[in-house]
């Protein structure tokens, strides 16, 4: 399996879930009374599983590798606007995670942000992972050995291992820090 394998597979899951955030967004739209858990579990998902989990591994370990070879200005600038991308959906992300909080404390008016959000994340997503299934990550393979290829590979599943170890020790730290707003 080459390294971009487990990335792809990962953007199917992300798919599941942008599916489902459509659910969630025409049922607003119709019945005015958004599911609050959901969306707060939806945010979770993409904190942890489409950002820390998935693009923690395509800018700390493919898009680094990446940046040590000399790549072509069209894969540089490829590179570069998937990881402002990945800013953006992380300030996407934030800002549902806001109105969402604010909804649930009694503020009405953050369902318009919340609807934002949403669709913000609906639309973003499949244009985002297109581009990285069918336009960058198959190309860039070619700067790699198979044996680099295979390195990076056993360092996605360490990645992976570690992770969910470093998801609960921050939240138990977050707790003895006294903020129970997680």
């Amino acid at each position: 399996m080459k390294p971009i394998g487990p990335l792809m597979i990962e953007h199917r899951l992300i798919e599941r879930m942008v599916k489902l955030l459509e659910i969630e967004l025409q049922n607003i739209k119709n019945t005015g009374d958004p599911h609050t858990f959901f969306i707060k579990a939806g945010v979770d998902f993409f904190r942890m599983y489409a950002d820390s989990t998935h693009h923690g591994k395509e800018e700390g370990i493919l898009f680094a590798k990446l940046a040590a070879k000399p790549l072509a200005d069209e894969d540089k600038e490829m590179m570069d606007s998937l990881i402002q991308e990945h800013i953006s959906a992380r300030q996407d992300v934030a800002a549902l995670s806001t109105a969402n909080n604010l909804y649930i404390n009694g503020n009405t008016g953050a369902l318009k942000d919340v609807i934002y959000g949403l669709e913000k994340l609906i639309k973003f997503y499949p244009m985002h992972i297109d581009k990285e299934d069918n336009h960058f990550f198959k190309p860039v393979m070619d700067y790699f050995s198979q044996q680099e290829q295979q390195d990076m590979l056993n360092e996605f599943w360490e990645f992976d291992r570690k992770l969910i170890h470093e998801k609960y020790k921050n939240i138990v730290e977050e707790y003895e820090k006294g903020n129970r707003n997680l």
